[in-house]
């Protein structure tokens, strides 16, 4: 794949440095001389010095034949801008944007940004995963069908255990598609599937209804 980087930060710098790994075709544009020079000299002519929100930069680079642009610079509007003249006018088929602010999620979402990136919501996540009163994570939500998957923790103390899927309140319009447990460890559950303490479930539901799920496998 032909791989366009705006942005080259630290995010900008390890993702190229990890995409040149794989064997992609990377470049990175970077409007900082001194940061050019200096990923120059790690990564060598996949970095240039340039304005990814510009469509004359872009078309300099080749943006018409690129499978995917990511914005990683840390300034949302810039991020926003260069995806989408990347989209509109160079008809990238896939645009990726860092989101350094929570807030513009969904303004990035209705401008018709592919995918956002949100690093509060990656920390948070980890954060909840290591914290027994949110048991429940948003693992991804699901373009155009606004469902998203996640996971939910059996915790110790849950009046759900030793119970049946099918005996729980599971919320409508929500499916449970994926049990791990630490003994008998995944298994694709049926209605008949006896929940134990610390399972993981994964489920896919709907946003609105993520209390309510959280509610039928915590107890609460």
């Amino acid at each position: 794949m032909y791989i366009i980087v705006v942005g080259g930060g630290k995010v900008g710098y390890y993702l190229s440095q990890v995409l040149v790994a794989d064997g992609h075709e990377v470049l990175v544009l970077e409007t900082e001389p001194q940061r050019v020079e200096f990923m120059k000299e790690e990564l060598g002519s996949v970095v240039m010095r340039g304005d990814g929100c510009e469509a004359a930069t872009l078309d300099q680079v080749g943006a018409g034949r690129s499978d995917m642009l990511i914005a990683v610079t840390g300034d949302d509007e810039d991020n926003l801008v260069a995806c989408q003249v990347a989209k509109h006018r160079f008809k990238v088929p896939h645009t990726i944007a860092l989101l350094n602010n929570p807030r513009n999620r969904t303004i990035f979402k209705i401008l018709g940004v592919d995918v956002t990136v949100d690093s509060t919501d990656l920390i948070l996540a980890h954060i909840e995963q290591e914290l027994p009163k949110h048991p429940l994570i948003p693992l991804l939500t699901l373009k155009g069908g606004g469902l998203e998957i996640v996971e939910v923790k059996v915790p110790p103390d849950s009046t759900a255990i030793g119970k049946r899927l099918k005996d729980l309140p599971i919320p409508p319009e929500s499916v449970i598609s994926l049990i791990i447990g630490k003994e008998k460890g995944a298994q694709i559950p049926t209605e008949d599937t006896v929940l134990a303490a610390e399972d993981e479930v994964v489920a896919v539901t709907k946003p609105e209804l993520e209390e309510a799920l959280r509610g039928a496998f915590t107890g609460s």
